[in-house]
């Protein structure tokens, strides 16, 4: 099977600059989008032989995730636990074999404002990922807003306490991590160097100075299914690129 992540940053925006054309080439089974930036109604995003699974942030403009699936669920879930639905963070699709997660994790903007906030996030995140890894495997992936590790971003000196390489922020991907969780990119790749999202300012995407924030993140029991994992950087239309995984699953 085939999924894929990417955060679109508007996707009406994205749907102008080459979603469509991305989208249907990458034939997945899986398409997990965050920041979709949109309510429902608000534009024709049906996608002939996938079904579409929404949610939407109160506030218009801002955050909200949807998956396309070619794959009927047997359940879908809202939030965490009744959580976050007021943002649209999460969607969890139930199958057979596995629940599949995305997530647009809250980032923690400039001067940490939400920082506090964030790390309740991510406790009340891992507890529910664990309760379902009770049940059947997990995949989980989305704009996780962390850079985990010094390798995961150009500058890591410079943005020791900028949100998303916080000691506190990476400290909370530990945990999951040690909760049964394996980082799949990195487990295949441990000293390879690519990034998924620039900043739009100083030429960042040009100039290669990223960050490595999104992710596939699955139950350690079916880390050796994964056949690959690739950070699409040769794509446009957001900030981020998008970022594929096939899995024997």
């Amino acid at each position: 099977m085939k999924f894929v992540t990417w955060n679109v940053n508007g996707l009406r925006a994205c749907i102008t600059k080459g979603f469509n054309d991305y989208f249907n080439s990458t034939d997945a089974d899986f398409f997990s989008i965050q920041e979709s930036k949109m309510q429902e109604g608000q534009a024709d995003i049906d996608i002939e032989g996938y079904k579409r699974f929404m949610s939407s942030a109160e506030k218009k403009g801002y955050s909200g995730t949807i998956i396309y699936t070619k794959h009927e669920p047997l359940s879908v879930t809202y939030g965490i636990n009744g959580l976050y639905n007021d943002e649209g963070r999460v969607i969890t699709l139930e199958y057979d074999k596995f629940y599949l997660v995305n997530a647009y994790v809250p980032n923690s903007k400039e001067e940490l404002k939400r920082l506090d906030y964030r790390m309740i996030y991510e406790d009340n995140l891992r507890q529910y990922l664990v309760e379902l890894d009770k049940k059947k495997p997990v995949i989980y992936c989305g704009d996780l807003n962390v850079a985990h590790e010094r390798i995961d971003l150009k500058n890591p000196d410079s943005n020791t306490r900028n949100p998303g390489f916080t000691d506190e922020e990476r400290t909370k991907m530990t945990e999951l991590l040690n909760a049964g969780f394996t980082d799949t990119y990195r487990s295949l790749y441990p000293t390879k160097i690519e990034y998924s999202w620039w900043s739009y300012r100083f030429n960042a995407r040009a100039n290669n100075a990223g960050w490595r924030i999104d992710y596939f993140i699955v139950s350690n029991r079916i880390k050796e299914m994964i056949n690959d994992v690739v950070i699409r950087g040769d794509i446009y239309g957001s900030d981020h690129c998008p970022v594929e995984m096939t899995i024997e699953i």
